[in-house]
């Protein structure tokens, strides 16, 4: 298995969120100034805004669609809701960040309740230029997506895990 695998099978990413696969291109996730890699935590005070997305990778005539997914919900322990979506941008022109793209559910900031959650980022190519519709009713899981070939190719995924802050744990007593 590929090296950058690795985090992703320890992190329980592959077989919860996605299956094995094969990264064809990168991209970049940065909270303000922190970049996201793979297993890092970091608070809910640091994820407020939605973070910078770079793609590094295509060009301007290949679209990209990001989806920001918690795996955990509503804690890791018990995850019976398993996905709750936070994100998801389309129509990303490939070297380019996701403010370049249409923003089809608007960012939500991680408020994980109970645990240690993790937050996956997901990035599809995409066949063609609006080719993606937001979900209505019934939302897919990222691996139900994944495995309709005619809209994307998975190709990327960095990962991150969000515990609550100690404020919140002080406030809640």
């Amino acid at each position: 298995m590929a090296r950058t695998s690795e985090p992703l099978v320890v992190g329980r990413v592959i077989g919860d969120v996605l299956d094995c696969f094969t990264p064809t291109t990168k991209m970049s996730v940065t909270y303000n100034t922190k970049l996201v890699c793979n297993g890092y935590e970091l608070y809910p005070s640091a994820v407020t805004t939605k973070p910078r997305v770079e793609i590094q990778g295509g060009d301007m005539r290949t679209f990209f669609t990001l989806i920001m997914t918690d795996p955990d919900v509503p804690g890791p322990s018990d995850p019976y809701l398993r996905e709750h979506l936070h994100w998801i941008v389309t129509d990303i022109p490939g070297t380019t960040d996701a403010t370049f793209g249409r923003e089809a559910v608007s960012y939500e900031m991680p408020r994980p309740n109970i645990g240690i959650h993790r937050f996956v980022f997901v990035l599809f190519k995409q066949k063609r230029r609006q080719s993606v519709n937001p979900p209505s009713q019934g939302i897919i899981s990222v691996l139900e997506a994944s495995q309709l070939k005619t809209t994307w190719v998975f190709l990327s995924l960095p990962f991150t895990s969000i515990a609550r802050e100690k404020r919140q744990l002080e406030d809640a007593s």
